[in-house]
């Protein structure tokens, strides 16, 4: 029978969660942030057209028949001497919004960032149960006897283990890391379960994507015929996420790009910087990124 390994499971169960904490923490401050702005707008029940007569230190001033208030709206003098719905409180007519105050839209981005990070999550645990899901079922498959060669592979920032499997058509199976792989011979016997699983030398290997029957991009690294067997393969999960760091490097460049199209400044780029490299630590295990 295999020996059943959970690296990969354990790899992935990790990037998960950090995914999942980042989200949560991202919710936690716009689901916070939300509701100061819903609190404030709550009280704000009246209604008047008014007109916008001056702008200046991102703010306009606005005035109604029944009062006058400055809003914090940002390149307010767009809008000056226009006429705008202005909603008021009427306990004190001071506190008010137009339509595109920084008040609104600071509510609404806010309330996009709960959207957002559940989204996020969302997918990112859907994804990780299909795969699972999709492993189990394969695992149940007849199991034939192939010659198959390890290679490694890199494309861009991602370095991923590959079986080069021999047969009539000649086909390369990505699959997660095990330090197994390190110390196989070239070619060696596996047992080939749905065309996706691979038993190794008792070790099972399972697959990080889907089996392609066209040599894959990237530049190729060949196991030696024989390994020598004293060499040491990463094991632990640090060292993995010590070779997964490399995929933050694009997580600021995301942020900024996040920040200019959303308009949040700062706290937008800081936001998305960390999202994005959370997500390219997932990203990483579910690709099935190799630390040998």
């Amino acid at each position: 029978m295999p020996r059943f390994r959970v690296r990969a499971l354990r790899h992935g169960v990790l990037a998960t969660a950090i995914v999942l904490f980042v989200c949560f923490v991202v919710a936690l401050l716009s689901w916070l942030s939300y509701s100061d702005g819903r609190d404030l707008l709550s009280s704000m029940t009246s209604r008047e057209v008014g007109s916008v007569v001056s702008s200046a230190d991102g703010a306009v001033e606005v005035r109604w028949p029944s009062g006058s208030a400055r809003v914090a709206y940002d390149d307010g003098d767009r809008i000056v001497g226009k006429q705008a719905q202005v909603a008021f409180d009427p306990a004190d007519p001071s506190r008010a919004v137009i339509p595109g105050a920084d008040l609104l839209v600071q509510t609404d981005r806010a309330l996009g960032g709960v959207t957002f990070a559940f989204a996020v999550a969302l997918l990112v645990v859907f994804a990780g149960l299909v795969r699972v899901f999709l492993a189990a079922r394969t695992l149940r498959s007849a199991a034939v006897t192939v010659q198959v060669r390890r290679i490694r592979l890199q494309s861009g920032l991602m370095v991923r283990s590959w079986l080069e499997i021999d047969g009539p058509v000649e086909r390369w199976l990505p699959v997660y890391y095990d330090p197994v792989l390190v110390t196989l011979p070239s070619p060696v016997d596996a047992e080939l379960r749905g065309g996706r699983i691979a038993v190794v030398d008792g070790v099972t290997l399972y697959p990080s994507g889907r089996p392609v029957t066209k040599h894959p991009r990237g530049r190729r690294v060949d196991n030696p015929a024989q390994p020598d067997p004293e060499r040491r393969a990463p094991r632990g999960l640090l060292a993995q996420l010590r070779v997964d760091s490399v995929f933050l490097v694009p997580a600021p460049i995301v942020g900024l790009f996040w920040a200019y199209v959303d308009g949040s400044g700062f706290t937008g780029w800081i936001t998305a910087t960390v999202v994005a490299a959370a997500l390219g630590l997932w990203w990483g295990a579910f690709r099935g990124s190799d630390p040998s």
